[in-house]
């Protein structure tokens, strides 16, 4: 897939999914009723799922249908629906094993500093999306895009994804939007940036009613693209349920989004 020809559309793409693929046969549901959202609207889709999630906070905590399973699972999304996916790597090796059945990579933000896994996805060929770290300013994210270049793959992204403000929060800085659009096309992700860490519960918690002002600030602020985990029932899904858009606010939101965009 050409970065180019999403990039240089008229009007922002939209990254969106569920936050993991939970089963085989919901997130193509999902990506059915998103493409058919982002057709009426022109907006260029790409569906996310993570195949895998890593890094959750507890133990037992959900973390996947099985590797290869879940790969597949998204592969046939791309196939049946003609339609970009993306998926998240944690460690190298997890590049080549991944990168068959998806076209985009995502870094994410805890590991956007991790030199082998930003070379393996790079070495991919695959577009790499990172996401820049809840501890990191935006000037930094030059660094994580030299490492990815080196292996002559120009096809990058970056991703805001709110930066810690204390233990439990997070915030968003829109003067780094224009930073880190000087460096590569760059996302804003309207669910992650509303988590909120580190619970005593051991369940990250989140504030979804703020993701349209979020959306909008990105809009305005010339985001390239939007990042938003979105769900039929946000209660029931099996990771970061408390900060995903219910699938049912997602045109309504979107309507309002393009309306912003059209006038810049």
């Amino acid at each position: 897939m050409d970065l180019n020809s999403i990039t240089s559309q008229p009007n922002f793409f939209l990254i969106a999914g569920p936050c993991a693929i939970e089963d085989e046969k919901s997130p193509l549901e999902i990506a059915k009723a998103i493409k058919s959202i982002c057709y009426r609207h022109a907006i260029p889709f790409i569906f996310k799922g993570s195949f895998r999630k890593a890094n959750r906070t507890k133990l037992d905590s959900f973390t996947g249908i099985g590797d290869e399973k879940a790969l597949k699972v998204l592969h046939n999304i791309k196939t049946e629906l003609n339609i970009p996916v993306l998926t998240d790597i944690h460690e190298a090796h997890e590049a080549d094993m991944a990168a068959p059945f998806v076209d985009i990579l995502q870094i994410p933000a805890f590991l956007c500093r991790q030199t082998e896994l930003l070379l393996a996805a790079g070495k991919t060929g695959k577009i790499v999306n990172i996401k820049k770290a809840q501890f990191l300013e935006a000037d930094s994210m030059q660094f994580a895009v030299e490492k990815v270049k080196s292996t002559n793959n120009d096809q990058i992204w970056l991703t805001e994804r709110g930066t810690a403000f204390g233990y439990k929060d997070l915030i968003v800085d829109f003067t780094g939007i224009p930073t880190m659009k000087a460096i590569a096309p760059t996302i804003l992700d309207c669910t992650h940036s509303m988590q909120q860490p580190n619970q005593t519960s051991g369940v990250t918690g989140g504030k979804p009613e703020k993701i349209e002002t979020i959306a909008k600030a990105g809009i305005a602020a010339g985001i390239d693209g939007l990042f938003i985990e979105t769900h039929p029932n946000p209660s029931t899904a099996k990771s970061d349920g408390a900060n995903m858009l219910p699938l049912d606010q997602l045109e309504a939101l979107l309507v309002k989004l393009v309306k912003i965009r059209s006038v810049l």
